[in-house]
């Protein structure tokens, strides 16, 4: 039959496959692979791509050698344990030792990373001339520091373990380790800047052939060269909760109470620094790639930014593509654009300080994609995920109608924009109400008289362009100035002419506060 005569076919084409296949030719780097794996890809680049075009994906995915047996083969502190030292445990100890065991296992697994980042890809690209040393330090930091770092935690813990495999105390060991994480300060500031490089690099296709072929072998455990440069980072984030779960199982009356809920919140400091300073160096980053069109564009406080709140793509109501950047005290819209194969980010029209910033969250159907109002064109044209933008001053006249990808990224632009403005409204409130009696003195005045009429009428008509376009988003301030109405209503009784007077006046202030 037809499977029949097939049948041989395979079986000669999966021996080839398996020699052909760079994942075959690479043991797991316990058994000292790491060393023969420059010259390995050496002689896979004097090959060239020598492939067999009869081995399919499916087929070479199966023929690969298993992960390393330290991932495959984790086991639970007590599984190792005898039968009758688990009996002598209680279940709360035993939990206990588990979260001990599983930081020391982690500890392990981290350094072997962290070798295997520098034997497997940093020295083979640089002994193959993939990449410069200068662009490998960039990539890669100072990566082989933090080797003895943890080395010295795995060491403590060894020399704290009894002969039966428990752990007394700790705390003491943690609280004098644990400040020296500050040592990753560099390390995760210049994680952006590593990114951006490498992701650069990745275009060059030799530097895309040599972490394919690791992505296919068995030692990156499907992992791209990115996962294990952020691992120490993603270890970072797991200490506090390796902490909270042994205090979580020590008992109340154990020493290591204290220490434990004092090694928690070193641990919170440290992740606090860290994220500071990678914050102020994220910033700093994209700052540096902003180009400027016309010099009344730059604003000190651009530059002087140290945070920076939410960033990412939107779309204007034309279609077209913004990256914009809401930084502490400024929103800055740009157009992405490349320079020398690198990114860069030209400033569109005029940033908007925070201080003078309005926000209108739109609904659905509000606006057009073609710019637009509702009815305009038919209902397949109406944009999703909107909201507005603008100076409160519309001398400048610029008003920003953005369009995200998805409500979720829509309410996490409307959220961070809210908590960024949110101090000037406060403040902005806060300095109306000081005004309040100083209009009630002015009231008098204020009766129909020649010098007042232009006065009146002025106000008149800023109430009227600002009750077109209320902002939902600053009631706080309506309802404020609500409150402080009455309070003045009830001080100033004397005059019925009076009474009514000002409550207009304070009808006209508050509308023009809700803009």
């Amino acid at each position: 039959s037809l499977l029949y005569l097939q049948e041989p076919s395979n079986k000669r084409v999966r021996p080839l496959a398996r020699v052909t296949s760079l994942a075959n030719l690479i043991s797991p780097v316990r058994n000292g692979a790491v060393r023969r794996f420059g010259q390995t890809i050496q002689s896979f680049a004097l090959r060239g791509d020598s492939k067999s075009p009869s081995c399919a994906q499916k087929s070479c995915s199966k023929s690969a050698a298993p992960t390393p047996p330290k991932r495959r083969n984790s086991v639970l502190w007590s599984e190792m344990l005898d039968v009758n030292m688990k009996e002598s445990l209680s279940t709360k100890e035993i939990k206990r030792q588990e979260a001990i065991y599983e930081m020391s296992r982690g500890e392990q697994d981290l350094i072997e990373d962290l070798k295997l980042a520098r034997k497997a890809y940093h020295d083979p690209m640089l002994k193959l001339s993939i990449m410069s040393e200068e662009e490998l330090t960039h990539i890669f930091g100072d990566l082989d520091s933090y080797i003895p770092l943890h080395e010295d935690l795995l060491a403590s813990l060894g020399e704290a373990t009894k002969p039966d495999g428990t752990v007394e105390q700790i705390g003491p060991i943690l609280v004098k380790w644990l400040p020296r994480l500050h040592a990753y300060k560099g390390y995760c500031s210049n994680q952006l800047a590593a990114k951006a490089l490498l992701d650069q690099k990745k275009q060059d296709r030799r530097v895309q052939d040599f972490l394919q072929r690791c992505l296919e072998s068995p030692f990156s455990r499907k992992l791209d060269l990115w996962s294990f440069l952020d691992i120490p980072r993603s270890r970072l984030v797991k200490y506090p909760l390796l902490l909270k779960e042994i205090l979580r199982h020590t008992p109340k009356d154990h020493p290591d109470i204290q220490i434990l809920e004092e090694a928690i919140s070193i641990i919170q400091g440290v992740l606090s620094d860290i994220n500071l300073k990678k914050g102020e160096s994220e910033c700093q980053y994209y700052i540096d790639k902003l180009e400027y069109l016309d010099e009344k564009q730059k604003d000190p406080r651009i530059e002087g930014s140290k945070a920076l709140l939410c960033h990412g793509e939107l779309k204007n109501k034309n279609g077209h593509k913004l990256y914009v950047f809401l930084f502490q005290d400024i929103l800055v819209l740009t157009r992405p654009v490349t320079r020398n194969e690198r990114q860069a980010y030209q400033v569109y029209r005029q940033p908007i300080p925070v201080q003078e910033l309005l926000l209108e969250d739109l609904q659905d159907g509000d606006v057009k994609m073609g710019g637009s109002f509702r009815g305009a064109f038919g209902n397949s044209d109406k944009a999703k995920n909107i909201f507005r933008v603008r100076f409160q001053d519309p001398s400048p006249g610029q008003s920003h109608t953005l369009q995200a990808n998805d409500v979720f990224h829509k309410q996490q632009w409307v959220n961070c924009i809210r908590t960024a403005i949110a101090p000037f409204q406060r403040a902005a409130a806060a300095a109306e109400l000081k005004e309040l009696p100083e209009l009630s003195e002015e009231s008098e005045e204020n009766n129909p008289s020649a010098p007042n009429v232009k006065a009146q009428k002025r106000q008149s008509a800023a109430s009227g362009v600002a009750e077109m376009e209320l902002d939902e988003s600053t009631s706080e301030c309506g309802s404020a100035l609500d409150s402080e109405e009455a309070k003045g209503a009830k001080t100033h009784r004397t005059s019925s002419g009076h009474r009514k007077t000002r409550e207009k006046q304070l009808s006209g202030k508050r509308k023009e506060t809700l803009v």
